[in-house]
């Protein structure tokens, strides 16, 4: 995947039109979490620095192709954009195709940013349509991939926009670091190579855990997605949650991982409680089985301490998902554990990649994000890189 960078490219005087993902959390016009924002920032100021015009477009949320809604509106993005890069960020319509548009995008003076309105407002993006993609790709002499979280879909900004770009196609600061970090340094891990996953469902992970299971020497699983496995060999679970539908492949998981000697660590100590809620229920810690009326909510103490002993010979490490309903404190404990016991591992040489989504979001929350490696920025996305998958809007961008 050795793809051309924007580092690479003469941008003075040339229009840029950057996919960027400024999907993020806005609540009554007010974002609640600008780090995707922030994420953009290293390539939107390459650009600008050099003397380019920076064209930004993004989704937001999901809205149906309708045309315009305002609580889907990219507005505050440009607002916040322009408060961090201490310039205005122009704005200029309610359509991201429409003669006003494509009017502010001809104005444009060197080393200015506009925000496009939200991509997803048009059916033409979700579809990947060819006319929509054209429209777009007319405002731009350059077109950069920014938007790791969306890597993974088909959508007309990701690849039919580069496709109709004539001049060069290349990636933007974030998503080669996210390359190079998740498939890069995933394709020779130095060992030990331990993988944590966690969350909700084994269904989830399944592809990860077979892609990476030859590779790593250790696999440490928790979150709800290890009763399934619990469950399948024998042990009483309670009332947690199990994938029924699942348990055959989390069988032949466990099967998998003794044909590689990979050792699969799962949980031995449950904090149970006999309600899923943040307030409620009687809670109570079980070694090895669980007594019906209650369900698992996160890892005991003797696995966390398990777990750290694992990490802490840890030479490269991959965490996605966290080990139990971290968004609650009575059940966060074993999720900050093995967060600082990976973070302690990077303070000594180690590797150390979050996936996005919710192990993002929990290592955020306990302060330790800038203690990893790289945590990425998109869930989805990472976990199909980790599955080995190729992304098509990689793909179309220039070789180096």
């Amino acid at each position: 995947m050795a793809k051309k960078s924007i580092a690479s490219v003469d941008v003075s005087g040339k229009r840029v039109l950057v996919r960027v993902d400024f999907n993020v959390p806005i609540e009554n016009g007010i974002i609640e979490d600008d780090r995707r924002i922030k994420a953009a920032l290293p390539t939107i100021r390459s650009v600008i620095d050099r003397g380019g015009r920076a064209i930004l477009c993004s989704h937001l949320g999901r809205p149906e192709g309708k045309g315009y809604e305002a609580d889907s509106s990219l507005e505050p993005c440009a607002k916040r954009l322009g408060e961090l890069l201490g310039k205005p960020v122009a704005f200029p319509s309610q359509n991201c195709i429409d003669d006003t548009a494509a009017a502010a995008v001809a104005a444009m003076k060197n080393g200015e940013v506009l925000l496009l309105e939200n991509l997803r407002h048009h059916k033409g993006e979700k579809k990947g349509d060819a006319a929509f993609a054209g429209k777009l790709a007319s405002y731009a002499d350059v077109y950069v991939n920014d938007a790791f979280g969306t890597c993974h879909r088909p959508d007309a900004s990701m690849v039919a926009v580069p496709k109709a770009v004539k001049g060069p196609k290349v990636m933007g600061f974030l998503v080669e670091k996210e390359i190079k970090y998740l498939s890069e340094a995933l394709a020779r891990p130095q060992a030990p190579f331990v993988v944590v996953l966690g969350g909700a469902k084994v269904s989830d992970k399944m592809a990860a855990i077979e892609h990476l299971l030859p590779k790593c020497s250790a696999v440490l699983v928790g979150g709800a997605m290890a009763y399934t496995f619990l469950k399948a060999m024998g042990r009483d679970v309670g009332n947690s949650r199990v994938e029924e539908d699942r348990l055959g492949d989390a069988k032949r998981t466990i099967e998998l991982a003794a044909r590689h000697k990979c050792d699969l660590h799962l949980p031995t100590d449950h904090v149970c409680s006999t309600q899923f809620a943040e307030n409620a229920g009687d809670i109570n810690v079980f070694e090895n089985n669980i007594p019906d009326g209650f369900m698992g909510m996160d890892i005991g103490l003797k696995t966390q301490a398990k777990y750290a002993v694992v990490l802490n010979k840890a030479k490269t490490i991959v965490w996605n998902g966290p080990m139990g309903v971290f968004e609650w404190p009575a059940f966060a404990v074993g999720t900050k554990s093995v967060a600082r016991a990976i973070a302690e591992a990077t303070g000594r040489g180690a590797t150390t990649i979050v996936g996005g989504g919710d192990s993002a979001a929990a290592v955020e929350q306990f302060g330790l994000a800038e203690k990893f490696s790289h945590v990425s920025t998109g869930g989805g996305a990472s976990l199909e890189m980790l599955e080995g998958k190729r992304f098509e809007s990689v793909d179309v961008l220039d070789e180096a």
